[in-house]
């Protein structure tokens, strides 16, 4: 599985992520500019999640989060929502075994209700499969929102408490548990291919001391080479967390 050569040198394991979050974007634009329908951008860009998963286990990376199908993404083509529900459904039929065998684990974040029953069947079997495996973490976001994690954290918090609350405000330590990815570090990486530079409502709570990293390659073009650039840059930064310099 891990078969590119690094130039890269790895220094000490506290400046290596624990967790890397990517925004996926660029899909369709690589393929309009081959003069291919958008579809194969997406078709494409199976082979860049399969690199950034290398690269994540070359380098010691715990947990990878990929935002797949966002839930503003249903307002996109028709033939290309298929299209995606199709590859979903693939990858999750063809890949998980390579992953599970792999030890790696799978979970998929965001609101399955809006899915077929059968895809949310192949979601429910791929992380029962896949839950004990230890070696890399990878975070599907599908159908996600980060205002919808929010949202969803308070009305569940409400749930907990049985619409009791006290005349204490919510603190942040009351919410933070329902949140999603709770269990494990916040992204301490996120990536976003494609040239835009915003977060369009991806891990809205969770990257709030994230290191963003633009590179404006297309998805598709993005091989383990790039992400070992992502990662150079990442260990180049201070990262204070509102503290000074000298504190760190």
């Amino acid at each position: 599985m891990l078969n590119q050569s690094s130039t890269l040198q790895v220094p000490t394991s506290n400046r290596i992520p624990k967790h890397i979050a990517i925004i996926m974007d660029g899909n369709g634009r690589w393929a309009q500019n081959r003069n291919l329908p958008r579809t194969s951008g997406h078709v494409k860009g199976v082979q860049s999640v399969r690199n950034a998963v290398e690269f994540c286990i070359k380098f010691g990376v715990s947990n990878l989060t990929i935002y797949a199908f966002s839930s503003e993404n249903w307002r996109r083509p028709q033939n290309e929502v298929n299209l995606l529900m199709k590859l979903f459904k693939k990858v999750l039929t063809n890949e998980v075994s390579k992953l599970h065998k792999n030890n790696i684990r799978l979970r998929i974040i965001g609101d399955r209700t809006a899915f077929t029953n059968d895809i949310q069947t192949l979601m429910q079997k791929a992380e029962e499969l896949t839950q004990n495996n230890s070696t890399l973490c990878v975070n599907i976001c599908a159908n996600y929102g980060g205002r919808w994690d929010i949202l969803n954290a308070i009305n569940n918090l409400i749930k907990h408490n049985n619409y009791k609350f006290n005349t204490e405000p919510i603190k942040e330590e009351d919410l933070a548990p329902f949140i999603a990815l709770n269990d494990i570090p916040e992204p301490d990486l996120c990536i976003r291919t494609g040239g835009e530079y915003r977060l369009s409502n991806f891990l809205l709570w969770q990257t709030a001391y994230s290191e963003l990293y633009f590179t404006n390659k297309f998805w598709p073009d993005m091989k383990v080479s790039d992400f070992e650039e992502a990662l150079k840059d990442f260990q180049s930064r201070e990262r204070r967390f509102g503290m000074t310099s000298d504190q760190v």
